[in-house]
């Protein structure tokens, strides 16, 4: 009987000791998701931003100088933001 009690107590322990590594990754799908979004919404501001300078300095707002300054550190940044989005794969 003691032996029983024993195994039982066992098994209890094992089952709650490794209950965070049975977990699905619902979790970690969900942050990924809403990671994906943030970066897709960044991505698209970061679209537009380029083509606001590129406006601004076809209309004589932004010198020479100043656009290709701008431009170098938006396209950069764009850059930046495709890297981090092709980095957490495709799409499931």
């Amino acid at each position: 009987m003691d032996l029983v009690l024993v195994l039982i107590v066992i098994a209890i322990v094992v089952v709650a000791v490794t209950g965070p590594l049975r977990r699905t990754g619902g979790h970690d799908e969900e942050a990924v998701s809403a990671e994906r979004a943030a970066l897709e919404a960044a991505r698209e501001a970061k679209y537009r931003e380029i083509r606001d300078a590129e406006l601004d300095y076809r209309t004589g707002k932004l010198s020479d100088a100043d656009w290709r300054a701008m431009d170098r550190t938006l396209r950069a940044e764009a850059v930046e933001l495709l890297k981090r989005l092709d980095q957490l794969g495709p799409l499931p």
